[in-house]
């Protein structure tokens, strides 16, 4: 694969263009391999304790048409993916998704979340949104300039409220509407 003059890699003649579908049960060990990877950098997820794939199997299960998750595949592997999860579990927000999206390590910086958040925000008129939420550690820079870049403005800031390896952690809420 070569790489542009922006450092991201273009196709080869012949090459698998990158492709975002609809996760499948046989993704979920590479979804997992990818939420883990996160955890020991302590800037993604307030987990702090590698999840399984048996204990990932009711979240997965858990979206469908209208809570979809998706994969960004490139060359018949993983690099990342995205979840439009319920927000606050009532009827009333069923109109509102909250967005979470992880990149494996060796893919960052190489437009997979990009792309993965672009993807969502095209889907969610279909999907009768109208509002999409992250939440996003404070000090997570890259994750929170990712969502501004899509849209996404602060919406609230719930100030030191998770605790990592004895450091209290703040969280921003970051919104959008749907148009």
């Amino acid at each position: 694969m070569g790489t542009t003059s922006h450092g991201r890699h273009r196709a080869e003649p012949g090459a698998e263009l990158p492709v975002i579908r609809l996760a499948t049960e046989q993704d979920l060990a590479a979804i997992v391999e990818i939420y883990n990877a996160s955890i020991p950098e302590r800037n993604a997820t307030a987990d702090t304790e590698p999840v399984t794939v048996a204990s990932r199997c009711g979240w997965f299960h858990a979206h469908d048409a209208r809570h979809p998750l998706w994969v960004y595949q490139r060359e018949g592997i993983v690099a990342g993916w995205l979840s439009m999860g319920t927000f606050y579990g009532r009827p009333a927000y069923e109109v509102t998704r909250e967005v979470s999206a992880y990149v494996a390590p060796e893919s960052r910086r190489q437009g997979v979340g990009s792309a993965l958040l672009a993807e969502a925000v095209a889907k969610a008129p279909s999907l009768g949104l109208r509002a999409l939420l992250a939440f996003v550690f404070a000090h997570n820079k890259p994750s929170a300039g990712l969502f501004r870049r899509h849209g996404f403005r602060q919406w609230g800031r719930l100030p030191d409220i998770a605790e990592l390896d004895g450091v209290a952690r703040t969280v921003l809420i970051l919104g959008r509407h749907v148009p």
